[in-house]
């Protein structure tokens, strides 16, 4: 820190990243919210300028900023709804920070992710053991190639023996069983190719592996170019025929009102970036039905935390009864949340135009929501199927592809672990920042349907979601220096054979931050930032964490428990309401 210079403020830096946002998304944020978004105020107890992940990017002041942002659509939903009125809005810090790896925060029965005895109490969702043993699982990570000091992820989805097979391998290897078996096997097999021969392997197998690029490197790619100065959320009409939808009638189920009770969302996703788009509208009232198809694999305790709030039913949108039952939710719904890789749902009769066609006699808009690694293009796009811009749109990803794509990976190995290569980095944070941005999109375009009338596409990426965490920049090299000192000190991280390499998983990696956070951050740990409820589904009491967002004079939490994939029948009636 330079002489006379002030030491960082997290709640200056809170400040700064959302003028930010608000720059580059202001032709995206209604009036109305900007007068909230003066009123919104920045609470920490007793820990202001604590910051305390081991990451050497603001993640902290980018989620609670975009957290600003949701809780100010809420807010003037409300005033649409309940009548105009000057609301005080408090968004916590610290459960801002806990947001950002609330799966790994949730426990079911006193269980947590870590937990050995935790899958007795989830549904068997990892149809290929692409989760469960451990040589397949580490078909999805970060490995070293062919050219020294440059690094490929390989990601073999949820179903790994494609992505083996691709690199020489096969699908099962029952002798390898120890985790560094496993990383050395797979990573000699990854250094017979170079990163370009990967690409082409990747892309001729339809697999979602990417080279892990330097975030310079990202930006000197057309593609990485397209995205620098868009903000993490997109909307534009899909229609403009259809009238203004007030807000339903129906009144909450609880005291305190809640501004969605009565919204009605379809969510078509798994793992967890759109997963939370649901989560996020359930905490405000509405009606979430996750829809998974029974033959698609899911990661089965993510769910515990995803699936907070909703009914999960499963159809097979290829079978002739499931589709009529589908079309006949849809036709009551008001947000269809799609979360699998663009044009995917278009090829089962199920895209944009195809949903407005479907539901046309009904003269009532809908918000169709997009999340995805690279980005849907809007349906407005005149880009040809063949260009460079739809071939990266249509890669199929997740958090740690775009992770590596963008730079974030190498900034963590380099800033932070002080390595010459990068690290996927802990917790499932651009997940969770990616789920909240998709989130705003949803609830603006409520809004603007309540007040302009019409259908709206929203799109959200992991990409995007990096892109402005990265735009951000880093903490001061003092701050940095102070969270290393910090963090290897708790066990995090350090020198030779105990410390962080590029190949180590995400698993470990979360699991050593976690541990290492409840000694640098106990306060994030605290009774306080919990709920517990009882969980119908799971038949057990559930830990999750508490939402960020508080605002004056409604109610913001959920008022149904979790439960697995596939648990419920597919309807809108009769839905319980569970208490704590």
């Amino acid at each position: 820190m330079l002489n006379g210079e002030k030491p960082y403020s997290l709640q200056k830096g809170i400040h700064s990243a959302l003028k930010d946002l608000l720059r580059t998304a202001d032709g995206l944020v209604p009036l109305e919210v900007k007068n909230h978004l003066r009123d919104v105020a920045f609470e920490s107890k007793g820990h202001g300028d604590v910051i305390g992940l081991p990451c050497p990017l603001k993640e902290t002041e980018a989620v609670t900023a975009l957290k600003a942002v949701e809780a100010s659509t809420i807010a003037a939903i409300t005033d649409l709804r309940f009548g105009m009125d000057k609301r005080d809005i408090r968004i916590s810090v610290e459960r801002a920070t806990c947001f950002l790896f609330a799966a790994y925060l949730s426990t079911v029965d006193g269980m947590a992710k870590g937990d050995p005895n935790v899958k007795s109490k989830l549904k068997d969702t990892d149809l290929l053991k692409a989760q469960s043993i451990l040589y397949r699982r580490f078909a999805a990570n970060l490995y070293e190639t062919r050219t020294p000091g440059e690094y490929f992820h390989l990601h073999g989805s949820l179903e790994a023996t494609t992505s083996l097979n691709m690199i020489g391998l096969e699908g099962y290897r029952p002798d390898v069983t120890d985790y560094h078996d496993c990383l050395n096997l797979i990573e000699s097999h990854m250094k017979e190719f170079s990163p370009a021969e990967l690409e082409a392997m990747n892309a001729k197998h339809r697999q979602a592996g990417v080279t892990c690029l330097k975030y310079d490197d990202f930006k000197k790619t057309h593609y990485g170019r397209s995205k620098l100065e868009l903000p993490p959320w997109t909307l534009e009409n899909l229609e403009i025929s259809t009238p203004p939808v007030p807000f339903p009638a129906r009144s909450s189920t609880t005291n305190k009102p809640q501004p969605l009770a009565g919204i009605r969302v379809l969510e078509l996703c798994r793992i967890i970036a759109g997963p939370v788009i649901g989560r996020t509208l359930a905490e405000y009232g509405a009606d979430v039905l996750k829809v998974t198809a029974p033959h698609l694999s899911d990661v089965p305790f993510f769910q515990v935390d995803g699936n907070m709030g909703k009914h999960a039913t499963e159809l097979n949108l290829r079978d002739p009864n499931s589709r009529q039952v589908f079309e006949s939710l849809l036709q009551t719904a008001d947000i269809l949340v799609d979360g699998y890789r663009p044009g995917s749902l278009t090829r089962l009769g199920y895209g944009p135009s195809q949903i407005l066609q479907l539901i046309q006699s009904r003269n009532k808009g809908i918000i169709y929501i997009s999340e995805s690694c690279f980005g849907a293009l809007p349906p407005s796009s005149n880009e040809a199927p063949d260009s460079e811009a739809s071939q990266w749109s249509q890669r199929p990803g997740w958090q740690q592809i775009a992770d590596c794509v963008t730079g974030v990976a190498w900034t963590q190995g380099t800033e932070f672990l002080d390595l010459e290569g990068p690290v996927i980095p802990p917790f499932p944070m651009s997940d969770y920042g990616t789920g909240c941005a998709g989130a705003i999109a949803a609830l603006t375009g409520l809004y603007k349907r309540a007040t302009e009338g019409g259908s709206w596409w929203g799109g959200v990426s992991l990409v995007g979601y990096n892109v402005y965490l990265l735009s951000l920049g880093l903490y001061p090299p003092e701050v940095v220096d102070d969270l290393k000192s910090r963090f290897r000190d708790a066990g995090f991280y350090g020198k030779g054979e105990g410390g962080l390499r590029h190949s180590d998983s995400v698993d470990e990696v979360g699991k050593r931050a976690l541990s290492a956070m409840k000694q640098v951050r106990p306060e994030l740990f605290a009774k306080e930032n919990f709920d517990e409820a009882w969980s119908q589904g799971f038949g057990a009491k559930v830990r999750y964490a508490k939402s960020a967002v508080d605002i004056a004079g409604i109610r913001v939490g959920f008022s149904r428990g979790t439960r697995s994939n596939g648990t419920d029948e597919a309807g809108w009636d009769g839905w319980e309401v569970e208490t704590r």
